[in-house]
């Protein structure tokens, strides 16, 4: 049964957002619309929320839920919906009828739907069924499952995909699991997960197996990069790019992207004067944010949620 969708650190992104009435703002991993339709209520009437997902099923489900028969209504401001990837927002936001925004919004990882619907393959709760060893985003694509996946690496790319998932000893699990190739339901990777001997910590030693392949199959980090270049060229002067990740390979990307765009000069140090000529395009707003204890108490899930954002620069 699917839980409730619970928006992760709900007023600390409206907050950082800085949402004035007649805003334009892009939310580009809409989901099933929890933050945007808050953000909606605050830009008022003559606001207007561009949002975009991968995933055409969930895409589906906000438009019966934003579009004019639902909250839209209610909230006053405009919705105009896409079905693309995030690293494609620049063409989005033409798509919609605008040149410049006020914030961006991305909040990574995967939407609670894919965890809770056992048929999409992202999880093992339900390990007794054989389900599909899918992970897709877009399981209409042509693109490969994760049990194509881990049909098509070697050792070597195998043991990178777990390295970059942080999964502990990445080569005695990726040994076991070619050992038991083919893979073809979820419920076999996690027996071959769970047989690698890897230590339960605060999760079910499988878990960030299943996390490092979703991430390889949906090529999360390269999206994210792209995502973050083309953010910073839509977003207006006073712009806000907000970011929430659960992830630290996510986590670390904003990071350095926002360090990068702040610093400006990409010069190698050596250098006795700058040969680039780039200027500062960000500045970072604060810190990293952490879900408070009572929210995580509330809804566990935003127990490794990890909050960045910057402004844009004249």
């Amino acid at each position: 049964m699917t839980q409730a969708h619970v928006p992760v650190m709900l007023e600390e992104v409206l907050d950082l957002l800085s949402l004035k009435p007649g805003g334009r703002i892009l939310d580009a991993t809409l989901g099933l619309g929890g933050h945007a339709v808050e953000i909606a209520r605050r830009l008022g009437p003559n606001g207007v929320v561009i949002g975009l997902d991968r995933d055409p099923e969930l895409l589906k489900r906000a438009r019966e839920r934003l579009l004019p028969a639902g909250e839209a209504r209610r909230a006053g401001a405009e919705f105009r919906l896409f079905h693309s990837r995030f690293s494609r927002l620049r063409e989005v936001v033409a798509a919609a009828g605008e040149t410049q925004i006020d914030g961006v919004l991305l909040d990574l990882g995967v939407c609670s739907v894919h965890l809770d619907e056992a048929e999409r393959g992202f999880g093992f709760r339900t390990a007794s069924e054989d389900v599909p060893l899918d992970m897709r985003f877009e399981r209409t694509c042509s693109e490969e499952s994760a049990a194509e996946l881990l049909a098509r690496v070697d050792e070597p790319e195998l043991v990178a995909i777990l390295r970059a998932g942080e999964v502990p000893a990445p080569r005695r699990v990726a040994r076991e699991i070619r050992a038991r190739l083919p893979l073809r339901s979820t419920r076999e990777l996690e027996a071959a997960s769970r047989a690698a001997g890897l230590p339960r910590r605060r999760h079910h030693p499988a878990t960030l197996v299943f996390q490092a392949l979703r991430i390889a199959v949906n090529q999360e980090f390269e999206e994210l990069e792209r995502a973050l270049d083309a953010a910073l060229d839509v977003l207006g002067p006073g712009g806000r790019l907000v970011v929430l990740s659960y992830h630290s390979g996510e986590d670390r990307r904003v990071k350095n992207f926002v360090r990068r765009e702040q610093r400006g000069c990409i010069c190698p140090p050596r250098l006795p004067v700058c040969g680039c000529g780039r200027s500062p395009r960000m500045r970072a707003l604060g810190r990293l944010r952490r879900p408070s204890e009572d929210e995580v108490r509330a809804n566990p899930r935003a127990r490794s949620a990890r909050l960045r954002a910057g402004e844009r620069q004249e």
